[in-house]
């Protein structure tokens, strides 16, 4: 019988998972477009090969948890730093382009190519769509006539500062450009 490593087998097995899902996340930074074993992932985490196999079917079931698991972290930091900003606005850019620049998004590209199916799944194009609403929410609190409009303008920029970010450009220049566009 395998130790219990929490109070209840419940959060036990929400530890195990966490910690795949964090194992594949750090594999995955190091080495985007090589999507890791399920193995691999194992050992990262300090689990046995088959403990993974108890909480994915599959290499590919691991790497669409982990595109699921991946949105709700990257909306919670864009929150966070809004949420005391003196400009919520600059917040969720900065925060976006440094989430970029810290290699949060080479992931998810990378992930986008190893499982294109999960990017088609409903839920999933429903969380990256949310993703946008809390500069809309900050938009329509500034007093803005078209939020959503703006917002899209606002996610050209930070988009072509990903673009520049992830072809060499650096964060402090992308940051200056998008700043004294916004200005």
């Amino acid at each position: 019988m395998p130790r219990i490593d929490a109070p209840t087998v419940v959060e036990h097995r929400a530890a195990q998972r966490r910690a795949l899902l964090d194992a594949a996340h750090t594999l995955l930074s190091e080495t985007p477009d090589r999507p890791p074993g399920l193995g691999e992932v194992a050992a990262k985490a300090g689990l046995a090969r088959s403990s993974a196999y108890h909480y994915f079917r599959s290499r590919e079931d691991l790497l669409s948890a982990v595109v699921e698991d991946m949105f709700p972290r990257w909306n919670d930091k864009i929150v966070e730093a809004m949420a005391g900003a003196d400009d919520p606005i600059w917040a969720y850019v900065e925060a976006n382009l440094q989430l970029v620049a810290d290699g949060e998004h080479a992931i998810v590209g990378a992930l986008a190519t190893l499982t294109p199916q999960t990017f088609r799944d409903s839920r999933i194009m429903e969380m990256h769509d949310s993703l946008v609403l809390p500069l809309v929410e900050a938009l329509r609190l500034r007093g803005v006539s078209d939020p959503k409009l703006t917002a899209k303008l606002i996610n050209s920029l930070v988009h072509t500062g990903t673009e520049l970010i992830e072809s060499g450009c650096s964060m402090d220049e992308v940051r200056s450009a998008v700043r004294e566009v916004l200005a």
